[in-house]
């Protein structure tokens, strides 16, 4: 495979919760989630992947990706389960227990450019420890907070022993690189915007843009 196009799910259906300040760009109809699944299953070059453990994932996700024989990576925020409108204990091990993967995205949803000295341990070793306990095995990838990173926050993350981590870039990526560009679903998409995020089809000044933003992360 030479390369595969990385998905995030962020919230489905009624919002539970408070969101947080530019979250509703990402939050999603059912129907709209559904169009997405309809159009991913028997797809082995897509991934799905989710963010925030917000409580839809088990709620509206799971049922959906079971019935179409689905797999997807679930990142959890360690610091918020079981706050209103997110997953708590019992619904990481519900995924677990369906054959979905569990990683971290963090603690407590801080940008990870500007934490300080006891925010690194929380973010980068406890969560994953709360998380690993839960789903009875290690977890050792992440998805990275708003997309932020830098050469500083890559080295801190290869230090930690994780062994892949998700951004938020766009565009496609190769199956087994360190670092994956995702491509998040946003609240106006429609079967034209599916079809071209699944197809790679942005124009290439758009994608050239995106390598270089990469680039630019990467050495910052």
């Amino acid at each position: 495979m030479r390369a595969v196009t990385n998905l995030t799910v962020h919230g489905i259906g009624e919002t539970a919760r408070a969101l947080e300040r530019g979250e509703d760009a990402t939050w999603v109809t059912v129907e709209q989630f559904e169009q997405v699944v309809d159009a991913v299953a028997g797809r082995p070059d897509v991934r799905l992947t989710f963010d925030d453990g917000n409580a839809s994932d088990v709620e509206i996700a799971l049922p959906r990706l079971v019935e179409r024989g689905l797999r997807a990576e679930f990142f959890v925020l360690a610091g918020r389960l079981g706050e209103p409108g997110r997953l708590d204990a019992d619904g990481v091990r519900e995924l677990v227990g369906a054959g979905m993967r569990v990683g971290s995205h963090g603690w407590a949803h801080r940008d990870w450019r500007t934490l300080d000295g006891p925010q690194v341990a929380e973010e980068f070793t406890r969560s994953r420890t709360v998380l690993a306990g839960l789903s009875g095995a290690p977890v050792s990838r992440v998805a990275i907070p708003f997309g932020s990173y830098d050469r500083r926050v890559l080295r801190r993350l290869r230090m930690a022993g994780v062994t892949r981590a998700y951004t938020s870039d766009g565009g496609r990526a190769r199956p087994g690189s360190w670092l994956q560009a995702r491509n998040s679903l946003r609240h106006d998409l429609d079967g034209a915007w599916i079809g071209r995020v699944l197809d790679g089809g942005a124009p290439l000044a758009r994608r050239a843009g995106k390598l270089g933003m990469r680039l630019y992360k990467r050495v910052r």
